[in-house]
Formats: C-alpha cells, sequence, structure tokens
C-alpha cells in the first residue's frame, strides 16, 4: 500500500519534532557523565514513569499481543500479566533502594555489594552481558516487528524498513542522553496511545469485521475471550503454561529486560535519574498501572478482529506472498489489519510505530551505552576519562548498538519464540537478585552460580534434544528449580562478602529486614553504627509487600474491567472497578509505614 501525502507530511512532523528535541537539550545533556545518562538525578516522577511505559511500547509488544490472543486467547497475556508482581515488588521493596544507593548504573551493584575480584569479573561480566549482548537481543526483537510491519504495510525490504527506523533514533538519542530519551518518550508515547486506540476503532468498525457486537458474537472470537482459563476445558499444558506457572514461579524467578525481580536495566536508569526517592516510588507506580492496564486492550481487539480477516497463517501468507515465509506467523495479524487503514489516520498510525520503535531503541541503546562508558570503559580500561571523553564514547557506542541490533533482526523469525527464548535463558536468577539486597549471605559466588546454571540449562534443552517434547513450562520449571537450589547452595558453601564492603552497603542503602540481623548485631557489639536514625530502626518488608499485592490486585481488577465493559459485561465491569477503589484506599495507608526520604 502507498501513503498519501498527508499521512508524510504527519510522519515527516514527528520525525523533526524529535530531532528538535534532541538538539534542544544537546549542550546541557553533553556536560558531563551524570548529565548525559541520569539527567542531572533531577528527573520527576511523572516524566520518568511515562518514559518507562513508552520503552515497553515498543514495536514487538502489539505483535506479541496478537500472536498470543490467536494462539492461546485473551488469558494467554497472563504469560507477561503475571509479571506485574515483579513490578509492584520494585515500586514498594526496591525503588526506594536503588534512588538511595546513588549509583551510575545498576551494573555498579556488583562492586557495592560484594568484595575482591568475583565482584570485579561479576561487574564486567554482566556489563557486556547485559549492556552488550542482551542488550542487543532486545533491540534486534523490537527491530524484527518494525521489518515485518514495513514488508506488510508498504512492502519495504528488511534492509530499507532498518535503515529508515533507525537513523533518526540514532541522531536524537546521541545528541540528547537521556534528557533527550525522556523528552521524546513523553511526545512518542501520546503518540503511540492516540494511534493504537484509533486504529483499533476503525479496525473494529471495518466491513470485514462488522463492528463489535458483531466481532463478539463470531464464534470464533467466542472461544478466545475469556481473561482467565476455564479450567475444565482448557488443556492443562496451556493452563500450566500461560496462567499458573507465570503466577506461581515466573514473577520471582525469571530475568526480563523491564521485569526484573528487584528491579534493574532502564528501569532502574530512570530510578537513579529521579529527583528523590519519593519521585523513584511515584514513577515506577506510575509506570506499572499505564504499562498493565491502559494499554492492552487496543491491541487485543485488533487481534481478536484479525482472526474474522485472517482466521490462520495461510490466510496471512496468501494475503502477504512476497513476505519471506519465515516471518508469516501469528504475530504478523497486527500489522496485516493495519493495511485497512484510510489515508490521514495511516499516517498516525504509522508515526505511533515508530515512536514505539524510537522510544525502545532509544531507551535501549542509552542504558547500553552507559553501562559500556561507566561499567567497562571508565572502571577497566580508562579510570581517569574525562566527562567529554566519556560522553563522546557514549555517543560512538550508541551507534555501534544500533547496527548490532539491526544485523541481528535480520536473523531473527518471531516476537513470541524470542520472547520466550530470552524467559528460558534467565529461568532461576530471580530469587538471587531479590535476596542479594535483603539477605547478607548471598555473594558474588552465588550470582555467578546463578547465571552460569541458567545459562548452562538453556543451551541444554535447544542443543541435547532431552527436552523434545517436554513442554515448555516444564523446561522452565525445571531450569528454575536447578538454579535456584544450585545457586543457594553456592552462597551457603563459599566464603561470605568481606565484613567491611557489607557495612558499608547497609550504611549507603539501609535495607533492613532480619537477613542483615547478623551483621548488624556484630556491628553494635564493635560500636559501629550503620542505621540512618531518620529512617528508624524497624523493617518495612510487612508494609512493602502489603503494598504490592493491594496494588497488584487493584491494578488487575483494572484490567479486567477494561475488558468487561468493553465485552458489555457492565456486572463484572462494575465489581471489578469496586475491587480496584478498595485497593486503592487502602494502599497510603501501608505506604505510609514505608522507610522513603524525601
Amino acid at each position: 500500500m502507498h501513503l498519501a501525502t498527508l499521512d508524510w507530511v504527519i510522519i515527516a512532523a514527528t520525525f523533526v519534532l524529535y530531532l528538535a528535541i534532541g538538539l534542544f537539550v544537546g549542550k546541557s545533556a553533553g556536560k558531563d557523565y551524570e548529565s548525559y545518562f541520569l539527567s542531572g538525578r533531577t528527573m520527576p516522577w511523572w516524566l520518568l514513569g511515562t518514559s518507562m511505559v513508552a520503552t515497553t511500547f515498543a514495536t514487538d509488544t502489539p505483535n506479541l499481543v496478537a500472536g498470543i490472543v490467536r494462539k492461546d486467547g485473551v488469558f494467554g497475556n497472563w504469560v507477561w500479566w503475571a509479571l506485574l508482581l515483579t513490578g509492584t515488588t520494585t515500586v514498594f521493596l526496591f525503588a526506594k533502594l536503588w534512588r538511595r544507593s546513588g549509583m551510575m548504573t545498576d551494573i555498579e551493584f556488583y562492586e557495592l555489594r560484594y568484595s575482591g575480584k568475583p565482584a570485579a569479573f561479576l561487574r564486567g561480566f554482566r556489563a557486556v552481558y547485559l549492556g552488550v549482548f542482551f542488550n542487543i537481543l532486545v533491540m534486534a526483537n523490537v527491530s524484527l516487528a518494525a521489518i515485518k510491519i514495513g514488508g506488510v504495510m508498504f512492502g519495504l525490504d528488511p534492509v530499507k524498513t532498518i535503515a529508515v527506523a533507525s537513523v533518526v533514533t540514532v541522531a536524537y538519542s546521541m545528541v540528547g542522553g537521556l534528557t533527550g530519551v525522556l523528552l521524546t518518550d513523553l511526545v512518542q508515547f501520546i503518540i503511540a496511545m492516540v494511534g493504537a486506540i484509533w486504529a483499533a476503532v476503525h479496525v473494529v468498525g471495518l466491513p470485514q469485521v462488522g463492528g463489535l457486537s458483531k466481532l463478539l458474537a463470531d464464534p470464533r472470537v467466542q472461544s478466545k475471550m475469556s481473561v482467565v482459563p476455564d479450567f475444565a476445558s482448557t488443556p492443562h499444558d496451556v493452563v500450566m503454561a500461560v496462567f499458573l506457572i507465570p503466577l506461581l514461579v515466573t514473577w520471582w524467578s525469571i530475568y526480563y529486560p523491564g521485569a526484573e525481580p528487584g528491579g534493574g536495566g532502564y528501569v532502574a536508569q530512570r530510578l537513579l535519574a529521579a529527583k528523590n526517592e519519593k519521585h523513584a516510588l511515584g514513577a515506577c507506580l506510575f509506570f506499572n498501572v499505564m504499562h498493565y492496564a491502559l494499554r492492552p486492550w487496543p491491541w487485543i481487539l485488533v487481534a481478536l478482529a484479525s482472526m474474522v480477516v485472517f482466521p490462520d497463517v495461510a490466510s496471512l501468507q496468501a494475503r502477504f506472498p512476497h513476505l519471506d515465509p519465515k516471518i508469516v506467523q501469528d504475530d504478523l495479524a497486527y500489522p496485516a489489519m493495519l493495511t485497512f487503514l484510510p489515508p490521514g489516520l495511516m499516517g498516525i498510525m504509522v508515526a505511533s510505530l515508530a515512536a514505539a520503535f524510537m522510544s525502545t531503541m532509544s531507551t535501549q541503546v542509552n542504558y547500553g551505552s552507559s553501562i559500556v562508558v561507566s561499567d567497562l570503559y571508565l572502571r577497566f580500561i580508562n579510570p581517569k576519562a574525562g566527562d567529554a571523553q566519556q560522553v563522546w564514547l557514549g555517543r560512538v557506542v550508541t551507534v555501534v548498538l544500533m547496527a548490532a541490533s539491526c544485523w541481528l533482526a535480520l536473523q531473527l523469525q518471531d516476537a513470541l519464540s524470542n520472547f520466550n527464548l530470552m524467559m528460558q535463558v534467565g529461568a532461576g536468577t530471580g530469587l538471587v537478585l531479590i535476596l542479594r539486597w535483603f539477605w547478607w549471605r548471598i555473594n558474588a559466588a552465588a550470582e555467578i552460580a546463578a547465571m552460569t546454571l541458567s545459562f548452562g540449562m538453556a543451551l541444554f534443552w535447544h542443543f541435547s534434544g532431552a527436552g523434545d517434547g517436554v513442554p515448555e513450562w516444564k523446561r522452565m520449571v525445571i531450569g528454575v528449580a536447578v538454579t535456584t537450589v544450585g545457586s543457594l547452595i553456592v552462597a551457603l558453601v563459599t566464603g561470605p562478602t568481606a565484613t567491611e564492603t557489607l557495612r558499608e552497603f547497609y550504611r549507603r542503602v539501609q535495607p533492613g529486614g532480619a537477613g542483615w540481623r547478623p551483621v548488624l548485631d556484630r556491628a553494635g557489639h564493635e560500636r559501629v553504627q550503620l542505621q540512618d536514625p531518620s529512617l528508624g530502626n524497624t523493617s518495612d518488608l510487612g508494609p512493602g509487600i502489603a503494598c504490592s499485592l493491594l496494588a497488584s490486585f487493584g491494578i488487575w481488577a483494572l484490567i479486567f474491567a477494561g475488558g468487561w465493559a468493553i465485552y458489555g459485561q457492565w456486572g463484572r465491569a462494575g465489581a471489578a472497578l469496586a475491587v480496584t477503589a478498595v485497593c486503592g484506599a487502602l494502599l497510603p495507608t501501608f505506604i505510609g509505614r514505608l522507610r522513603i526520604r524525601g
């Protein structure tokens, strides 16, 4: 299909706006490392929270949701809705600790919390593993979605799509640093949401679909509409894979970018850039509400409509014969439905998809380059590098990371399989990432063991053939069990972190909890003060967990309310809203018991 002149004007105007923002903040952003990568630690909660949700509003996310809905139904989204528990624990248990640490990157944590050569090794290895390789994999997944959208909607070959999509992103990311990324994220999120909602309304109204009531009456759609699985009729393996295992195991045990147990990645970068601890908590809470409750339903509606127009993969292949068959999967249904949009709306939708792509890619390249500069170059190669040199190197690394991710995207096939691969690689590392904040006995050896075992299990399942015929969820549970138990055993049989390192960590971060009692008791006997009197001596783990549960149930109820309102099930929608209201009313009482500065 071809874009009208109006469409091109809309797209060009948004691109010019992004570049203008980058140029506007470029001079102040380039003053020093903290300005370029952390915006001088002066950012408000609403801007940071919007940036986080814009980052997760990637071009691959609507495709992923479409693939999930077409394969397992709406309740299949529990595979990522369950990660809300990870998000809310980050809000109420970890956000204040990240901001309190005063670190430059989350990778710096390893030498703040652990001691000796193992700590240095962890910092260097994780910098390469997360800042470079894993980061590139995430960006490649996003770029793959851009390739599919370009191929489906405009017949562009993959190389042209990637070239067009990445140039503007690299330009404003290089110049504006994190401040440029945050401000463009704000604009891009607004554009992306307008485009997604407007497109969903138009798609549902297509003659082929026949409007909302006709869509919801279609037998093919009705079988996919439930927001929770029917345990009597849904296959056992499906219930386990997309509902029970995510709720019981995945959220606390698996590392996944943007939903790391204990926080981390670009989320930690945003928390470190906040004005204070209250703004860090507020940013993270705002992000989780917007991420889970606001965004999914426009994508779900398009996915349901696609089942009427393109009922199977064969119909997608017939509609787009020019595409490489390996990339024509269920996740292609989302961009396929967008080909029916009229001029004007098509321009807004393309601009919104470009905004979704750019917001994610700009965040990832800025985060990755911050790690390369701070945790590799400055830490191990040139500790005396000045601010100008650090900023210059960060801009060069931005280009390199983008180029590498574009190359990898050309090798991938579909969003869901890549999502499962990343989940498997991080299976079992989550508990160590949580406990390292609250239990003094977790050491560098435990983290090294967790990384090694989880990666080894992923390779074992992939190459040995032992996993043939074994459901994905069973492989996940086995990987989690082996990695979790193995890493905890290693923690107990190896030497603890040096006492002075543990004391300095506690003195700076003030994590609290019974897991630090041996360290505090020994310090007390030696008349060494570790606790901050202004925060009090009582632990706030209990209130923090209560806040996490209240927020989780309130946001899940809000998700249900939105879906049931769309379905016309007003009684259920009202009951769900009542649950959200009750949780929201109780939440401030428990938040008031948290130990927060600022």
